[in-house]
């Protein structure tokens, strides 16, 4: 078709090459910056082309890159690993069908920046709650445009990175096709984007005025992958021996005395208030270090024994649990099987799942030890709406809890540490984070890990937290920002399929005459 940029060989290597450079962007290889270069690579290929071309070359991608970056998906199923790598693949395929259609309007690098956006936006919503991983903006907290998010949050760090690929690639094109002063506009805008992330100061419209010792404690589990949680006892020993040993450091004056402690997601897979002698165990931990504890704990569902809820429960040292926080977003084949009764009998081992999370309705917004913490469990920290309504609750400081065991050894967990990273600039809030086996991490606003423990390490860490107000830039925009960039989006898309329609219409014509 006339105006692509190569053959459809040239294309498929060039399909490829950005989706490695998408994957590479992210843990364990971790060169942020390879994710602008990969939208430059995938746009070369799909430029004017087919739509079918599009969205067969943009699969490609979605493929080579997902396929890597979700490998640890192959621990619970390889079926499961290659179905979420094929839905992926799909948002980005149909990506790619839209960017064939737009690269014919002026100003395309404009709107192929915000079909990333709403590529990004469907794939983690749609379907049951969607899957947020490698979106492009979570790869960027170390690099120059990670410091978009607290301006216009973690979809307008996405369209900085697809704009800064696209721009750079009009500057090459409109220079080689003798439109120096076009080439010389896009030029100046690829710079800008640049620039703008280097300097943009972050934390714009937050305050601290106090700071206070929070500690997490990493007591890890008997094993790695799926029987991780097996021996439930054991995880939760391990986290009561390990808060007692900080316990006693803070008798002897080797580390502060912390306002709370934080326990990771499934610190307790017993529930207790069922068990009494769980407990009682909390409560012993919890005078110990004569503080509160924030428990990751698995709770029964009053009235309903086929349903369990995920959740984080303030447990005092004197008058033991009190407010709780239910995950709201729980992960769909992991926490809970959608169409159990139609998908059984094809897939199988859902015995493994026998009983499912349901959805808790408020967010984590948790008083603990004079603190206003907004809490997120594990995968949650993925997905805007949850985090987005800790801020405008007004959380001094964030806090994650998370039980990585399943995928130690893997990548994943340093993924997720990135997510985090990226977070704490979006929200101008310190993130604590609690992992039963890593990476637990204390991350400042500006998106630097202070402390951490490492996976398979075991131990606490006590560090003092400014506690923060106010709301970033991002914080008060909210979604705004999302769902402009997808208007601009789909009225580009609108445009470009209208006049792919009237070229074939004059093309049909003048084939007609010709005869």
């Amino acid at each position: 078709m006339r105006g692509q940029l190569v053959s459809a060989p040239i294309g498929v290597l060039l399909a490829i090459a950005a989706g490695f450079c998408f994957y590479l962007a992210f843990p364990p290889i971790e060169v942020g910056a390879l994710a602008p270069i990969g939208v430059l690579l995938l746009t070369i290929a799909l430029f004017r082309a087919s739509l079918k071309r599009g969205f067969a070359l943009a699969l490609l991608t979605g493929f080579v890159y997902f396929l890597p970056l979700i490998s640890w998906m192959a621990t619970p199923g390889v079926d499961a690993w290659l179905l979420l790598t094929l839905l992926c693949a799909l948002w980005v395929a149909l990506m790619g069908t839209g960017i064939a259609a737009v690269t014919r309007l002026p100003g395309w690098p404009i709107w192929v920046a915000s079909l990333w956006v709403i590529q990004e936006a469907l794939r983690g919503t749609v379907p049951w709650g969607g899957f947020a991983w490698g979106d492009l903006a979570f790869a960027q907290a170390g690099t120059w445009l990670g410091g978009y998010a607290a301006l216009i949050g973690r979809p307008g760090v996405t369209f900085a990175v697809a704009l800064a690929g696209t721009s750079l690639l009009a500057a090459v094109l409109a220079i080689r096709g003798g439109r120096r002063v076009i080439g010389g506009a896009w030029a100046a805008i690829f710079l800008l984007v640049l620039v703008i992330g280097l300097v943009l100061p972050l934390g714009i419209g937050t305050t601290s005025q106090r700071s206070v010792a929070i500690a997490v404690v990493q007591g890890g589990t008997p094993q790695l992958g799926l029987s991780a949680m097996d021996v439930r006892r054991q995880v939760l020993d391990n986290h009561v021996a390990q808060t007692l040993l900080l316990a006693e450091q803070v008798r002897t004056g080797q580390v502060e005395q912390p306002v709370f402690v934080l326990w990771p997601e499934n610190s307790t897979d017993i529930d207790p208030f069922q068990d009494p002698t769980v407990a009682a165990d909390i409560t012993r931990a919890a005078v110990a270090i004569n503080a509160p504890i924030l428990v990751g704990a698995v709770v029964a569902v009053p009235d309903n024994p086929m349903a369990a809820w995920n959740v984080g429960v303030v447990w005092d040292p004197v008058t033991g649990p009190g407010a709780r926080y239910i995950k709201n977003h729980p992960v769909p084949f992991g926490e809970y099987v959608p169409l159990r009764a139609e998908l059984a009998p094809i897939l199988g081992r859902f015995d493994q799942i026998p009983r499912d999370f349901l959805a808790g309705d408020k967010p984590g917004l948790l008083a603990i030890g004079g603190v206003l913490a907004g809490d997120v469990i594990c995968f949650e920290v993925s997905d805007d709406q949850v985090m987005n309504a800790l801020v405008v609750g007004g959380a001094e400081v964030i806090t994650v809890q998370t039980n990585n065991a399943t995928f130690g050894g893997s990548a994943q967990p340093e993924q997720q540490l990135q997510i985090e990273r990226l977070r704490a600039i979006e929200t101008g809030r310190t993130v604590v984070v609690a992992a039963t086996t890593g990476v637990s991490a204390f991350i400042t606003p500006d998106g630097v890990v202070q402390s951490a423990m490492q996976q398979g390490q075991v131990g606490s860490l006590v560090v003092p937290v400014a506690l923060v107000d106010g709301r970033t830039i991002a914080g008060h925009l909210g979604k705004l920002p999302e769902l402009l960039l997808a208007v601009l989006g789909i009225a580009a898309l609108a445009m470009g399929v209208i006049l792919r329609v009237r070229h074939r219409g004059r093309r049909e014509a003048e084939h007609r005459l010709g005869k």
